[in-house]
């Protein structure tokens, strides 16, 4: 794919935390690679807040991790302040890329009449959309970011100049790939003559990458949506050998990250804050939750049987809503209240028995005036990255 970004598009989730003033000083970082832990730390001890430390932590991701997360795909965060009003403490951005404008409804219709598979559809630049990171975490500094800009990308700098040894997981999924070979851009950096995966320990270096940060570093979001390098992308998506695409320079220039309030819902004596809508997270956890606050899970044995059936029945029930009603609420209606909803999440809750299983869990329906469009059921893939940022942190005991 593109020399000058990251080469494969995926989701990212993450969380940063600003924690009170008056609160022990503390910092904690937690991540997928120590490599983008220590960046996160760095940026902390420099006095930068939580969004600055999860800005330099992606970054880092982005070269040591690529496989999960990275500035050429999307990203959800949740920002925590405790120092604002109780119903604006939270705020969900929301950096979902975006399908071209000249996607049409049919494009994949070769893939799926001729039963080619999930991969083949992956493949090549039809399947990317706009790439969103880098105007969310630029619009997240914005509110909240305390460092210059330039200075969160000191850390991913340093190794993409320098390299960083190639990890043992980084090995091993850059060798069970079915796809990173047969890309001559990928070929080239992930393999050695050989055709082989780097080996463990092996220096990897990736100048193309520092030249892409530099350009964002130096002109914010504008270094990244216009200009060489978003003509680069576009041409790269484009003029892919694989699967051509239709991303535009339009594209680029137009994509707008939006902030979000959370979807909340009520467990036990906690409120549980997740990503709303284009995210399907929130809801579902929200969903599972409410169910399980009609069982009595303390007076099971932790990890028994029978507090392992009844959180799976609670999670098979959450996702058969979640696969119907779950969408993009900018542009389909999603009866968003139903998975917080207390007196429809108990009637749910009755559909479970405690000594067999429902199998095959459906989908409720909406209470009443939640009108909804029915979505259908989506694959899930191992490739997203999570990580957390908290500054200033407190002592924090989560009860059982």
């Amino acid at each position: 794919m593109m020399k000058y970004m990251l080469r494969n598009l995926c989701l990212l989730a993450f969380v940063s935390f600003t924690v009170p003033a008056h609160a022990s000083q503390r910092q904690m970082v937690v991540a997928a690679n120590p490599h983008a832990a220590a960046a996160g730390m760095e940026i902390l001890k420099a006095g930068g807040s939580a969004v600055d430390a999860a800005i330099a932590i992606e970054l880092v991701l982005g070269l040591v991790e690529p496989q999960s997360s990275g500035i050429g795909g999307g990203a959800f965060m949740m920002h925590y302040d405790p120092e604002k009003p109780v119903g604006d403490r939270i705020t969900a951005y929301d950096g979902r890329e975006m399908a071209p404008a000249a996607a049409t409804g049919d494009m994949f219709r070769d893939v799926v009449e001729q039963k080619k598979g999930f991969y083949a559809a992956v493949l090549g630049g039809r399947s990317v959309g706009t790439p969103s990171v880098v105007a969310m975490l630029y619009l997240a500094h914005q509110k909240q970011g305390k460092l210059p800009w330039k200075d969160l990308f000191t850390p991913a700098l340093r190794l993409a100049d320098n390299g960083f040894k190639v990890s043992e997981r980084l090995h091993y999924l850059i060798g069970r790939d079915r796809l990173l070979s047969k890309m001559k851009t990928s070929r080239e950096y992930f393999f050695d003559r050989a055709g082989k995966a780097w080996p463990v320990g092996h220096l990897l270096k990736n100048p193309h990458y520092a030249i892409s940060l530099r350009m964002i570093a130096a002109k914010g979001a504008d270094g990244f949506y216009k200009g060489p390098l978003a003509k680069k992308i576009v041409a790269a998506v484009n003029g892919s050998e694989f699967n051509p695409g239709k991303l535009t320079l339009a594209d680029m220039e137009n994509y707008q990250p939006k902030a979000r309030k959370p979807i909340c819902g009520a467990y036990r004596v906690w409120t549980v804050c997740g990503m709303p809508p284009p995210s399907s997270g929130g809801g579902a956890v929200a969903s599972i939750l409410g169910v399980l606050q009609s069982f009595d899970l303390k007076a099971m044995t932790p990890n028994s049987a029978a507090a392992v059936h009844i959180i799976l029945e609670a999670e098979r029930l959450g996702y058969a809503d979640r696969d119907m009603y779950m969408a993009d609420s900018d542009y389909v209606p999603v009866p968003l209240s139903m998975f917080t909803d207390q007196a429809y999440l108990a009637q749910r809750a009755k559909l479970i028995s405690p000594d067999r299983s429902m199998g095959r869990a459906t989908a409720g329906k909406p209470p009443a005036g939640q009108m909804a469009f029915a979505a259908g059921m989506t694959p899930e893939l191992p490739s997203t990255s999570e990580f957390l940022t908290m500054l200033r942190l407190t002592t924090w005991i989560v009860p059982v």
